[in-house]
């Protein structure tokens, strides 16, 4: 199992682990976070959270799924992974942090740390991402990482129950 380590100038990003359940089901709890995922529903437990947490460590063990506790100062701030399907599709990033550790620039670095690990260790040339559309913020995040819009589509949020306007994103080195 991969225990990759990540550091950049603020963060440290390590693997999540089952001690990360409370303070992220903590932090997915809050609306203004959960309703910008995907797949975390409101509500979400502690138990839902540790069996997400242990399915990341089976996909670390296949290459298709590498997701981070982002830290600073030993705290976790945020989580930021990269999976995919399969070991020859692309991987897609996706991340969130703590409404206190917005608008610091800490995902754009935590992201930059990721897309370099994988493009020194898996040769990943093309990433994939996306962000709704009301959330704009998580589009800057992108853009300043190089990706570049290529469509929109409807994506079922379930944090909101419901479809939402959602930009893809490509990243080509």
């Amino acid at each position: 199992m991969s225990e990759t380590h990540l550091e950049t100038p603020r963060l440290l990003l390590r693997p999540v682990t089952p001690q990360d359940s409370g303070l992220i089901t903590e932090i997915v709890g809050d609306p203004r976070v959960h309703r910008m995922l995907a797949r975390v529903p409101p509500g979400q437990t502690k138990a839902q959270t540790l069996a997400w947490i242990m399915s990341h460590a089976r996909g670390r063990e296949t290459d298709t799924d590498h997701v981070f506790a982002i830290t600073r100062g030993g705290d976790l701030i945020g989580v930021i992974g990269a999976n995919r399907e399969a070991a020859d599709l692309p991987f897609e990033i996706g991340y969130w942090l703590a409404p206190g550790a917005w608008g610091q620039g800490l995902c754009s670095e935590a992201g930059a740390a990721v897309i370099g690990w994988l493009e020194a260790t898996r040769q990943s040339r093309v990433l994939v991402a996306g962000h709704f559309a009301d959330n704009p913020a998580s589009g800057r995040v992108l853009a300043k990482l190089g990706f570049l819009p290529c469509g929109r589509d409807k994506m079922h949020c379930a944090g909101r129950g419901e479809a939402v306007d959602h930009i893809l994103m490509v990243r080509m080195a």
